[in-house]
């Protein structure tokens, strides 16, 4: 069956646009909703090779089972958290996902909630809008006097680091589980150390188990009353109890969140905090980034189907994939 009849079952919102690019390439089973979801899984779904979905839509191992054809996951964009990989490596589905897509765009927007944070931007507007003028007019520092603390030098990580360092003069400090050889910042043993010597921390680390609620009660803390939380990677490394508490008792003096442990549901007594920042996950969503995501998505698609080599696994499957190849070759 050619790539053009091939049946794609589709998980997530796409504008009309990307929507007709997939449909000019494969039968889309368009289901991005809960409801239309597990109406095509139990039904007109059961039968396809591929599904698009992304890190925050997934796809479960039990809906795995479903898929009773399936061949490949295409995840659009870089993180694959609730996609239980594990669990398609068992079953030996094929995941992809889209690495250094959305880099410059996600950047971007990690330094639009900084400066609205540490700017007041958004409370200065709300204050004018309340014909509260003088109110509004408040003293805040200067990015170039602030230290930027990186949770996760990864692509994303290392385009802040640059905005920060070059754009506006700030000094830069990071954490990863082991130092990166060819960073020149200030490498910190621990996400606690890290906060210690930042006044901005940002999260720019993937999700998953293993950095669940990574910034904890003793993170804040370590960040202190004069620091600021900008969250731009995924909302299940900050404990949100903590967070709220933090920002209602000025243990920080703000944060800035592009994704929330649970979302698109977000507790209300975080949205009643005055010195929060939030926009809903919209980081990655940009003219060149959507275009991207889908250009790279189709193209691993094509690539499975053809039967040549997918462009961009995810790691796990790409040990697996080097694995089997070295021992085709007898190398």
């Amino acid at each position: 069956m050619s790539p053009a009849r091939e049946p794609l079952l589709v998980l997530i919102p796409f504008a009309p646009d990307h929507l007709a690019r997939l449909n000019a390439a494969f039968e889309v089973i368009y289901a991005p909703d809960a409801e239309r979801r597990a109406a095509a899984i139990a039904g007109a779904a059961k039968g396809v090779r591929a599904v698009l979905t992304h890190g925050t839509a997934g796809l479960s191992a039990e809906e795995m089972d479903a898929l009773t054809r399936l061949e490949i996951i295409s995840c659009y964009g870089v993180g694959y958290d609730r996609i239980e990989v594990p669990a398609a490596l068992e079953r030996g589905i094929l995941v992809t996902h889209g690495p250094g897509t959305n880099t410059q765009s996600v950047a971007d927007h990690a330094f639009a909630l900084i400066l609205d944070c540490v700017r007041q931007i958004s409370r200065s507007d709300r204050a004018v809008r309340a014909g509260q003028w003088h109110e509004a007019r408040v003293s805040s520092p200067e990015l170039s006097t602030l230290r930027l603390g990186i949770f996760g030098l990864g692509a994303i990580g290392r385009a802040v680091a640059q905005r920060g360092a070059l754009g506006f003069g700030m000094s830069i400090a990071y954490h990863n589980r082991k130092p990166a050889q060819d960073a020149p910042y200030e490498y910190c043993a621990s996400v606690i150390e890290l906060a210690q010597a930042s006044d901005v921390l940002i999260v720019a680390a993937p999700g998953g188990p293993q950095t669940r609620h990574v910034v904890n009660e003793a993170v804040l803390e370590a960040l202190g009353p004069r620091g600021y939380l900008i969250n731009i990677a995924r909302g299940s490394l900050v404990d949100t109890d903590a967070l709220i508490a933090a920002l209602q008792a000025g243990g920080i003096a703000g944060a800035g969140l592009d994704v929330v442990d649970g979302e698109p549901h977000v507790p209300p007594a975080l949205l009643t905090a005055p010195n929060l920042v939030i926009t809903p996950h919209s980081a990655a969503r940009s003219p060149t980034a959507e275009d991207n995501m889908t250009t790279l998505a189709l193209k691993n698609l094509a690539a499975h189907f053809s039967g040549a080599p997918v462009l961009t696994p995810v790691p796990e499957w790409a040990g697996r994939l080097d694995t089997a190849q070295r021992r085709q070759t007898g190398s």
